[in-house]
């Protein structure tokens, strides 16, 4: 039976849609599948592994007949970028096989059967329901996703807080070290509030297909469960259980330190300063005074780099730590010119704001970091200093201890969880 006849980039797109939630390997073989079902010409794709479900759907289905079958989704998916482009494909279904052929390239695949295919039962009705235009929704998750936690034992910051009050649509994610706070308005204003954390999974997979521009995505909200509906794709997602940290009291407010500066020239420099970190430890140095900061870090090897940009703090000099890759996270996704650092003491957490803008929040925990300077005389050889092999194993494991700077974030775990 022939299923679809359609040009190579026609049946590319739907599949590339959804293939990106498709494991490799998985305990159910079928969940390395895709269902394609047709009726007529409308031929839709679907994807699952269980927790969330993606479906699209194409006219590109041949003959009245309904038909359906899974076949596995990066297989499948290989063979259609392997072939020419602007070819035309022709997918049939027999013995249990489906063959794809183009041209004079012909495979043939092992198929399951559709009536084995788990799909994501959903409710009834929604609890709420509301919309945003693509642009929209993709920043608010472009602003705050890299704070979202991986794999932590804190279930409930493996993904984003997504919270609907009023006319403001919120997002906020946090991975107990740093949190990110963004909010937006909509048009219509909601009666109720809202609070749902979708999984990590769910939000990459929003990020890859929203599109930039003002279509509509149609969010609607059940008590255990997400749906996105836009263009021609419906994403399902189970939603994660539990209480997320009460972000309200994790921002700071009425800090009288504060700083603007360049974000261009501040990731740069932070760029320049973290080839000399480590993977075990990313701390930099930030040295404050009245008409610049010093950026330094340092490694084991007894190296070190410095950096300095000119801005303007008339609060007296300050001596902070951070983790450079949470500072480097942040300022790859803003596009402003200029954000503006507020900081209360070298035991406190500082704030990333932009300036005159309230929807965007970024806190992170500062560290401790320790530093004895090494001068030449620990520089030099053993035999040049005269001492022994152990005494110079001994110094070496004190210079190590000294140059590999002791960390303590502020307690970020008690303090971005406090409920």
């Amino acid at each position: 039976m022939q299923l679809i006849k359609a040009s190579r980039d026609a049946l590319l797109k739907p599949l590339a849609t959804v293939s990106g939630i498709v494991e490799r390997r998985h305990t159910l073989p079928i969940l390395a599948n895709i269902l394609i079902r047709k009726e007529g010409e409308r031929v839709s794709f679907v994807s699952t592994d269980i927790e969330v479900q993606i479906r699209t759907h194409a006219d590109i289905g041949v003959g009245s007949e309904t038909f359906a079958t899974t076949v596995a989704a990066r297989k499948l998916l290989d063979i259609l970028r392997a072939l020419p482009e602007g070819g035309e494909v022709t997918l049939s279904h027999s013995a249990k096989k489906m063959t794809v052929q183009s041209g004079k390239s012909r495979f043939n695949l092992q198929t399951l059967a559709a009536e084995d295919f788990p799909t994501v039962s959903q409710p009834e009705s929604y609890l709420a329901s509301f919309a945003l235009p693509q642009k929209t929704l993709k920043h608010l998750i472009a602003m705050v996703h890299f704070s979202m936690a991986q794999q932590d034992i804190r279930y409930y910051l493996n993904g984003l807080l997504l919270v609907v009050d009023g006319r403001q649509v919120i997002a906020v994610a946090t991975d107990g070290h740093r949190l990110a706070y963004c909010a937006v308005e909509t048009d219509v204003e909601a009666t109720e509030r809202h609070e749902v954390i979708v999984p990590r999974k769910s939000i990459l997979e929003l990020q890859r297909l929203l599109g930039d521009g003002e279509a509509p995505v149609t969010i609607d909200l059940a008590a255990n469960q997400v749906r996105f509906t836009f263009d021609s794709i419906e994403l399902v997602s189970k939603l994660v259980e539990g209480k997320f940290p009460d972000y309200q009291r994790v921002i700071p407010s009425g800090y009288s330190k504060s700083f603007s500066i360049g974000r261009d020239d501040w990731l740069r420099s932070l760029q320049r300063v973290a080839i000399l970190t480590t993977d075990k430890f990313k701390g930099v140095r930030f040295v404050l005074s009245e008409d610049a900061v010093k950026i330094s870090s340092t490694n084991a090897d007894q190296e070190d780099a410095q950096d300095e940009i000119e801005i303007a703090f008339p609060h007296g000099s300050l001596d902070i730590g951070f983790n450079v890759s949470y500072l480097l996270d942040v300022l790859n996704n803003l596009k402003t010119e200029q954000v503006t650092v507020s900081v209360g003491d070298s035991n406190s957490s500082a704030l990333i704001t932009l300036p005159e803008n309230d929807d965007f929040k970024y806190v992170v925990m500062l560290m401790r970091i320790c530093r004895r300077p090494v001068g030449r005389s620990a520089r030099a050889g053993p035999a040049a200093r005269g001492v022994t092999k152990g005494a110079a194993a001994r110094a070496a494991t004190r210079a190590t201890a000294a140059t590999e700077p002791a960390t303590a974030p502020a307690s970020p775990r008690r303090t971005f969880n406090e409920g």
